[in-house]
């Protein structure tokens, strides 16, 4: 994954050092504002087993704020927003690959350095009776709901997650 850089940031956003589960780093942009879940949609992706996007749709485009050509081929993890506590990804690594559904809430991270938060469910998918991939499928979230996982995910978090 390619590090952020302040051009393609908005304006209030500050930067960000992220590690990931592979010991890689990215300086990524982070700002306060939210982009509204778009009514009616639905957003989906599918990913290979290790976690590269392999097809999305065009309202996952939209919300992320990439290109089709700049998230194929890409770690889904370039949607992981800072605020997310490292043990809800481990969960859900963990529940997906016994062949479980798994649902929860995420806040993901918007290329401009905004967020957006989801309702999600991650799917295992077979062919053949062998695990090829996970599908997400992304719904409205609850502002309830948000609201409460907010202050839990910031419970779990373990460190700070952000070396400017």
């Amino acid at each position: 994954m390619q590090n952020m850089t302040p051009e393609q940031a908005l304006d209030d956003a500050q930067p960000c050092q992220l590690s990931y589960h592979d010991g890689s780093t990215r300086t990524v942009y982070i700002s306060d504002t939210e982009t509204p879940f778009p009514f009616g949609k639905l957003i989906v992706s599918r990913t290979d087993t290790s976690g590269v996007i392999t097809h999305m749709n065009q309202a996952f485009i939209d919300m992320s704020g990439f290109t089709e050509d700049e998230l194929i081929g890409q770690p889904h993890a370039i949607l992981r927003h800072p605020d997310m506590p490292r043990a809800v990804f481990k969960e859900i690594w963990e529940t997906a690959g016994r062949g479980e559904k798994w649902s929860g809430y995420v806040k993901n991270l918007r290329k401009d350095g905004g967020y957006y938060w989801v309702n999600a469910t991650v799917i295992p998918n077979y062919r053949n009776g062998e695990l090829v991939g996970f599908s997400s499928v992304r719904r409205k979230p609850s502002p309830s709901k948000i609201a409460e996982i907010v202050a839990v995910y910031e419970a779990m978090k373990e460190e700070e997650v952000c070396q400017s």
